[in-house]
């Protein structure tokens, strides 16, 4: 297997599902495609694309809100005739889809429900190429994706498998944007196809397992994750992030052994258990905290005495089982990636016999360079794990003032991009030569780190552009700082500032429930968010906070000052407004800089 394709017919022919890919209907019901039916419909989709005039080589959007196995169906489709996918995120403006689509030239455009087929439709106004939009739900007056299915191109398709090669260009995803216009990442087959085959002896699910898939799949992250599923002939069950809890929820109706995620979704139901054991009363609640006291401690493959080994089986019993059970009860690991996990969240959850295996790379790596796997040796908490076989990685400290060891991480292996879309400018600023090997800048600044065993892994310790320096010519990484104070439960969201300032400070949007539960227990009035945030003992306890984190810091690397924030930051507003995370929640540092340029002054006013 060399091309993404393949793997359509890889589980066909090798362990072929009467359950493969699986997503809810407009009614609510699963409707689930066989590994045949997958097959059929995409050679389908395949011809049809052909029919409606296209060629290989051109470019074919698609847009979801929710994960759905028509979305899969369609990318193998578009991979078998050649053309090339752009995936789109469904929450940008329409000012982002007309940039996206017309540097793309994109012609055809299929999208799921909602208001995506009315976005697209007036982005087409000011898109030349896109000549037509389908929906993957039946919907009256609309074109519906199964109306171009047909087999009249079957021989070409077949013929046009033929010459395509690994390297190959599959799809041009492209970034988020935190700064600028995005850029059109390019990734080939074989990039993706390394990640593919690389990781999946590390994946704790096997042929016929339930998996749920609810990351988008216009971010590379999950697509390799499903496509990795589909290779090992998993059960996918398709949905979004809108109804994966309670008794109703998917991860309950599925009952996953494995799923990936980021980890703002494990901090949400970290805080959610959290908010649960303080709204517990008398001997209850002390039980729950007295086994949520007991993960403090853990450390895995660490051998307990009798007694603690007690203690443990007692706690699982009565608190850490029912963690289990909310998660669908059969989970075996659960992968985390795109930004960086809190050591203090992994460690609850796999205290509670949830293990959480995070990952490291990016969409211009498809994406994966290193992994925590479950093996002993293959997993260090707060490291971004081991390299995936293939892959290599530099530690670059030439430009920049860095800690001892530390440097920004070059990447080098068969899984990295082959450059951004039209962009040979930026190309030659990200990709530089190094004995004879091309190199890959991440952007990410880290360190290699012997394990236990003496095993390497790579640690994440910042971004190259997102270091500050302040007024006094010292060097601040933001991201240690936000990820440690955000093991806090009272913090929900927070952004380190100071660059060219005197001093380090903070923007912090309180957890609000955690919130209430504070100030219920403090006996002070719950009015609005607004108003709390400016009351003098809400004020202590967040100073309160500041403290007790700033001694693990430098004098310079320390918070001054703080400001609390009244609403939290999304990655979409439905005013239009300008959003203050990447669709992957990651900070966009400078839209909050410009947002809440008052409070800042404000901070540094004195």
């Amino acid at each position: 297997m060399t091309r993404l394709f393949d793997l359509l017919y890889h589980q066909l022919n090798n362990n072929p599902l009467d359950t493969s890919i699986s997503g809810r209907d407009t009614s609510g019901k699963w409707k689930s495609y066989s590994s045949q039916e997958a097959v059929n419909a995409a050679e389908a989709a395949a011809s049809g694309l052909l029919s409606l005039g296209l060629k290989p080589g051109d470019k074919v959007g698609m847009v979801v809100y929710k994960n759905r196995p028509e979305w899969m169906i369609l990318d193998f489709a578009i991979q078998m005739a050649g053309l090339i996918s752009i995936p789109l995120y469904p929450t940008i403006s329409v000012g982002e889809y007309e940039y996206i689509l017309n540097e793309a030239e994109v012609k055809v455009a299929f999208c799921g429900g909602g208001d995506l087929y009315q976005k697209l439709s007036e982005s087409q106004q000011n898109v030349s190429t896109l000549k037509d939009i389908y929906t993957f739900d039946k919907v009256e007056g609309k074109p519906f994706w199964e109306d171009i299915f047909n087999s009249d191109k079957k021989a070409e398709i077949e013929q046009i498998k033929t010459g395509i090669k690994s390297g190959d260009l599959a799809t041009i995803i492209y970034t988020s944007g935190t700064t600028g216009n995005p850029k059109g990442v390019m990734l080939s087959h074989a990039n993706v196809m390394h990640v593919v085959m690389k990781t999946s002896p590390h994946l704790a699910a096997n042929a016929g397992d339930k998996v749920l898939s609810f990351l988008p799949l216009c971010h590379i992250f999950e697509r390799a994750v499903s496509m990795v599923y589909y290779y090992k002939s998993c059960k996918i069950y398709f949905a979004g992030t809108d109804n994966l809890s309670g008794p109703e929820g998917d991860l309950a109706a599925v009952k996953p052994v494995t799923f990936s995620t980021v980890p703002r979704l494990l901090e949400k139901i970290y805080e959610a258990i959290y908010n649960k054991g303080l709204a517990l009363d008398g001997a209850k609640k002390k039980l729950f905290f007295w086994a949520l006291g007991l993960t403090d401690d853990f450390e895995l493959n660490h051998k307990l005495s009798f007694a603690k080994s007690l203690k443990w089986k007692i706690a699982d019993k009565l608190i850490f089982s029912k963690w289990r059970a909310a998660l669908g009860g059969n989970v075996n690991a659960i992968v985390t990636g795109a930004a960086p996990c809190p050591v203090k969240i992994m460690r609850v959850f796999c205290a509670a016999g949830i293990p959480i295996r995070e990952g490291y790379g990016l969409t211009e790596t498809s994406p994966t360079l290193t992994v925590n796997t479950m093996e002993a040796d293959g997993v260090m908490l707060g490291s971004a794990g081991p390299l995936i076989d293939g892959v290599e990685i530099l530690i670059d400290q030439e430009d920049g003032d860095y800690k001892e060891g530390e440097g920004e991480i070059l990447a080098h292996g068969p899984n990295v991009m082959l450059g951004y879309y039209k962009k040979p400018e930026v190309n030659a600023q990200v990709f530089c030569e190094i004995d004879k090997k091309r190199w890959f800048r991440t952007g990410d600044i880290g360190k290699l780190v012997k394990g236990p065993t003496g095993r390497e892994f790579l640690k994440i310790t910042d971004r190259k552009k997102e270091l500050l320096k302040t007024s006094g010519g010292k060097y601040v990484a933001p991201a240690p700082i936000e990820n440690r104070l955000r093991e806090e439960f009272l913090v929900e969201q927070m952004m380190v500032i100071g660059d060219k300032q005197k001093f380090v400070s903070a923007l912090i949007v309180p957890a609000e429930e955690a919130l209430k539960s504070y100030c219920e227990k403090k006996q002070i009035a719950w009015t609005s968010l607004q108003e709390i945030i400016e009351h003098k003992k809400v004020l202590k306890r967040y100073q309160k906070i500041i403290e007790k984190y700033n001694p693990e810091f430098s004098h310079v690397e320390q918070i001054k000052k703080f400001k609390l924030i009244a609403r939290p930051w999304l990655p979409v507003h439905e005013d239009g407004a300008d959003a203050e995370l990447t669709p992957t929640l990651k900070l966009k540092r400078r839209v909050i800089r410009e947002k809440f340029e008052k409070e800042i002054a404000a901070i540094y006013a004195d």
